[in-house]
C-alpha cells in the first residue's frame, strides 16, 4: 500500500470502495451482459452430451445347493469389504473390459469414439508444423479407449456395495447401451473366470486325491503293522489291552479292599458282643443266617410253653424241667452258630486279604508291560498323526473336487454380482445447461470485474483512510469548511526580551471583501512593511559570522514584523499549528516566500516539512540538490514509499518532499488520497507545511481534514486591492480567517551558512 505511512493506523473506506463500484456500474453491466452473450451462445455451439448409469450390486453368489447338498443360506455370505468393492471398481475399467465391449459394439466405426481421426484444418496445420503430435501415430485401438475412459465414470456409491456405471454421449441410445453392456461383459467374464477356475481346481484335484489315497493306505497300513509288531491291541475303547488290563485289576483290588475292610469290621463286632455277653441280636449278619432264625424261633415257642405251664405246674414239675432243659440246648446252639458265622467272617477277610496280594503282584507285572507300552505307543500315535493327516486332507480335497466337479459344465457359477438398475435412455442434455452456465458466467464476471475495481482502489490508496478520518467523517465530508486559527499569543508570552513585539494579524475576510478602505484599515499601520525591502551590507556581514544554534530561538529584527515570515514562523512556533496550506498567487515569489516561512518554523526548533504541490516545483529548486528525487507525485502514482520521498534541506533543520517526476495526470486520479496523507505525515511532524501555488479556493479544499489546519496567504508585492479581491474568493469559499505573509523572501541560497540560514 503505497504512500501510507506503516506507524499509522489504517482502515479501509467502504464507502469508497461501493462508491467505485456505483460510478462504474455502467460499465460493469455492459462487461457483464457480454460475458453472459458470449457463454450463452458458446453454449448453443456445443455439442449435447446425454449421461445415464448403470448400478451393480456386488453380493457373494453361490448356488441354492452345494455339492454335499446343503442349502445354501443367503446370511451366510461373508460381507465383502471395502477392498473387495474397490477391486471390483477396478475391474469394471479394466482394459480387457473396455476392449470387449468396444468390439462387440462396433465403436471403433464412430466418429465420437475416434475424433482424432478427422482432425480439424488448425490441428492439421499445427500437426504440419510440428507443434502438436499426430494422433494418427497411435493405434486406433488406443485411441477408442482413451476416447472410452473419458466418457466412463465408475464409482462406488457411498455406504453401500452398489457400484455405479456411468457413461457420456452425444448419443442418449449409446449413452444407456454402454452402461449395460458393461455390466453384462463383467458378468460373463466373473462367470467364466469362476468357472475357469472350477474346472482348473477339478483338474488340478484328479491327481493329488489320487496320490493321497495312496499315501492314506500305506500309513494305515504303518499303523496296523507297528500295533500287531508291538503287541499294543486295541480294546473297544481307545485304550490298549495291557491298559484296559491295569484298570480292571486296580478297579478290582479297590474292591477287595473294601470287602476285606468291611469283613474285619463284622467279625469284630460280633467278637466283641460274644466276649461281654450282649445280645448279638443287633448284628445284621448273625440275624441274617437261617440257622439264627429256626434256633431263634425255637427258642421264642420254648419259652412260650414254659410261661404257659408255671401257671399251672409248680417248678419242679418234670414237664418244665424238661421245657428248661430243651431251652438251655437251644441257646448253646445259638452261641455255637454265632461263633461259626464269626470264623466265617473272619474267614472271608483272610480270603480278601490273600485275593488283594495276587492282585497286587498282577498289578505290578502289568505296570510294567504298561510302561512299555505307552513307549512303543509315542511311535504308532507319530504314524497315527501322519495317517490322520493324509485322511483329512484326502477328505477336503473329495469335498471340493465334488463341488467344484458338480459346477463344470452346469449353471451353476453365477457371478459375484448382479444388476440392480438398468440404464435407460435419457431425455434431458447433461451437458452444456445454457441457462445455469450463463448465469454462473454473468455471476462470475460480475462478481470477479467488481474485486479488480476493488483492488485498483486498495492498490491506488483511494480506499484507505486514517484513523483520524474515521473520528472525523462526518466533519471531512462537510464542505466548504471555514479554518479556524488560534488565538495570538500575548505578548507576555514571550518573556521580557520580547514583550515589545507586534502579535500576528489576522485579516478577516469579511472586512477586506467589502473595500480595499477596510483592509487600510486593518493593515495601515503596517503598510509600510508591505513593500520589498533589499538587504544591507551589514546585514549581510553581520549574518556571514553567525553560527548554528538548535533549538534554540535567535532573535531577528524582521519579527517585529506583523506580516513578515519571521513574525508567522514566531506565532506557528508558538501555537503549534500543525498542518498549514500555503497559496501563492504571485506564483515562484510567493513560494520562496513559504521556504523562507518553513525554515524560521525549523530553526525555532520545530520538526517541519514543506510538501510542494506547485506546478513548477520552485520550492523542490530551492530546497534541494535535484529535480530527480522522489516526491508527491511519486506517492500518488504509487512508484515510491512516503519515506523515501521525505528530503532534508540544503539549508536549514527542514524537510521537504519535492513535487516529484511522476506523471502527474496519473498521479491526480488518487488526489483523494492527499488528506490521508497530510494527517499521517502530521502524526509524525510538528508543523506540516502544503505550498499550492497560486491555486483557488475550491481546489485547496480537500488537501488536509486536520480540525486546526491554517490558511496562509503569501503575498510579496501584492497591493491592499489585489490582497482584498483574492481574500474575497476564500470568503466566498467559506474560509473566514487567513494568516497574511508579506515582504520580499530572502536569499534561498546563503553561502557560507552551513545548515543555519539568516537574511544576508
Amino acid at each position: 500500500m503505497s504512500g501510507v505511512n506503516s506507524s499509522q493506523d489504517v482502515d479501509i473506506d467502504l464507502g469508497r470502495l461501493f462508491g467505485a463500484l456505483w460510478e462504474k456500474r455502467l460499465r460493469i453491466g455492459i462487461v457483464t451482459a457480454g460475458v453472459a452473450g458470449l457463454a450463452f451462445l458458446a453454449t448453443g455451439l456445443m455439442s449435447p452430451e446425454y449421461k445415464s448409469e448403470a448400478q451393480i450390486l456386488i453380493e457373494l453368489r453361490q448356488p441354492e445347493y452345494s455339492a454335499g447338498g446343503q442349502v445354501q443360506g443367503g446370511g451366510s455370505d461373508p460381507v465383502l469389504d471395502e477392498l473387495g468393492i474397490s477391486s471390483q471398481v477396478q475391474l469394471l475399467q479394466s482394459v480387457d473390459l473396455i476392449k470387449q465391449v468396444a468390439r462387440e459394439m462396433k465403436l471403433y466405426e464412430l466418429e465420437e469414439f475416434d475424433p482424432d481421426a478427422h482432425p480439424s484444418l488448425l490441428k492439421t496445420l499445427a500437426i504440419s508444423a510440428g507443434l502438436v503430435k499426430n494422433p494418427l501415430d497411435v493405434a486406433p485401438e488406443e485411441r477408442v479407449l482413451n476416447e472410452f475412459r473419458e466418457k466412463l465414470q465408475v464409482y462406488q456409491i457411498s455406504n453401500s456395495r452398489v457400484i455405479g456405471v456411468q457413461f457420456t454421449s452425444e448419443d442418449p441410445k449409446l449413452a444407456a447401451a454402454i452402461p449395460n453392456k458393461i455390466a453384462e461383459v463383467y458378468f460373463s467374464l466373473q462367470s467364466g473366470a469362476k468357472l475357469d477356475t472350477n474346472t482348473e481346481a477339478a483338474r488340478w484335484l484328479e491327481p493329488e486325491i489320487a496320490n493321497l489315497r495312496e499315501k492314506v493306505r500305506e500309513a494305515e497300513a504303518k499303523v496296523a503293522a507297528y500295533r500287531a509288531s508291538s503287541d499294543l491291541l486295541r480294546t473297544g475303547t481307545d485304550q490298549t489291552f495291557a491298559g484296559q488290563q491295569l484298570n480292571d485289576i486296580s478297579g478290582e483290588i479297590t474292591r477287595l479292599r473294601g470287602e476285606k475292610a468291611d469283613a474285619e469290621a463284622k467279625a469284630q463286632s460280633v467278637r466283641s458282643a460274644l466276649a461281654s455277653g450282649g445280645n448279638v441280636d443287633t448284628i445284621a449278619d448273625v440275624v441274617a443266617s437261617p440257622m439264627i432264625q429256626r434256633l431263634k424261633e425255637q427258642e421264642s415257642n420254648i419259652q412260650a410253653q414254659i410261661s404257659d405251664l408255671s401257671t399251672s405246674l409248680l417248678e419242679g414239675h418234670p414237664r418244665l424241667k424238661g421245657l428248661r432243659g430243651q431251652l438251655s440246648s437251644v441257646q448253646a446252639q445259638l452261641q455255637s452258630e454265632t461263633k461259626k458265622i464269626l470264623l466265617s467272617l473272619e474267614n472271608d477277610a483272610k480270603v480278601a486279604g490273600l485275593r488283594e496280594q495276587q492282585l497286587l503282584q498282577q498289578l505290578n507285572t502289568l505296570k510294567a508291560d504298561s510302561a512299555r507300552a505307552d513307549e512303543e505307543e509315542v511311535g504308532l500315535n507319530a504314524l497315527e498323526r501322519e495317517a490322520a493327516a493324509h485322511r483329512q486332507l484326502l477328505e477336503t480335497y473329495l469335498s471340493r473336487y465334488r463341488e467344484a466337479a458338480s459346477r463344470v459344465g452346469s449353471d451353476a457359477t453365477p457371478a459375484d454380482a448382479r444388476l440392480v438398475s438398468r440404464a435407460v435412455e435419457p431425455q434431458n442434455v447433461n451437458f452444456p445447461k445454457k441457462i445455469p452456465i450463463t448465469i454462473i458466467a454473468a455471476l462470475a464476471t460480475f462478481l470477479i470485474y467488481s474485486v479488480i475495481i476493488m483492488l485498483g482502489e486498495l492498490f491506488s490508496g483511494r480506499a484507505w483512510k486514517t484513523e483520524g478520518e474515521v473520528a472525523h467523517a462526518n466533519d471531512a465530508m462537510s464542505a466548504p469548511r471555514p479554518v479556524r486559527r488560534p488565538a495570538a499569543a500575548s505578548a507576555e508570552a514571550m518573556g521580557d526580551d520580547e514583550g515589545d513585539m507586534e502579535p500576528v494579524h489576522t485579516v478577516s475576510a469579511s472586512e477586506s471583501a467589502s473595500a480595499p478602505a477596510r483592509l487600510s484599515s486593518a493593515v495601515r499601520s503596517a503598510a509600510e512593511r508591505l513593500v520589498s525591502r533589499t538587504p544591507t551590507t551589514e546585514d549581510k556581514g553581520s549574518a556571514d559570522n553567525e553560527t548554528v544554534s538548535r533549538p534554540a530561538l535567535i532573535a531577528d529584527p524582521e519579527e517585529d514584523r506583523a506580516f513578515s515570515a519571521a513574525a508567522v514562523a514566531r506565532h506557528m512556533a508558538e501555537a503549534l499549528v500543525p498542518v498549514a496550506i500555503c497559496v501563492s498567487p504571485s506564483g515562484d515569489k510567493g513560494s520562496a516566500l513559504t521556504v523562507e516561512l518553513a525554515r524560521r518554523i525549523a530553526d525555532k526548533g520545530l520538526h517541519t516539512l514543506l510538501v510542494d504541490m506547485t506546478g513548477t516545483g520552485y520550492p523542490s529548486k530551492l530546497m534541494t540538490p535535484s529535480a530527480k528525487l522522489a516526491g508527491i507525485s511519486n506517492i500518488l502514482a504509487g512508484t515510491a514509499q512516503i519515506a523515501a520521498s521525505i528530503h532534508p534541506d540544503m539549508y536549514s533543520a527542514a524537510h521537504i518532499i519535492p513535487r516529484g517526476y511522476a506523471d502527474m495526470e496519473q498521479a491526480m486520479r488518487a488526489a483523494d488520497r492527499l488528506p490521508m496523507i497530510v494527517d499521517a505525515l502530521s502524526e509524525a511532524y510538528d508543523c506540516v507545511i502544503i505550498e499550492c501555488g497560486p491555486a483557488e479556493a475550491r481546489g485547496i479544499d480537500r488537501l488536509s481534514r486536520h480540525p486546526q489546519t491554517e490558511l496562509i496567504l503569501t503575498a510579496p508585492d501584492e497591493s491592499e486591492a489585489e490582497i482584498a479581491t483574492i481574500m474575497s474568493g476564500f470568503s466566498a469559499a467559506g474560509y473566514n480567517e487567513v494568516i497574511l505573509v508579506a515582504g520580499a523572501p530572502e536569499s534561498a541560497s546563503p553561502k557560507g551558512r552551513g545548515r543555519r540560514w539568516k537574511v544576508a
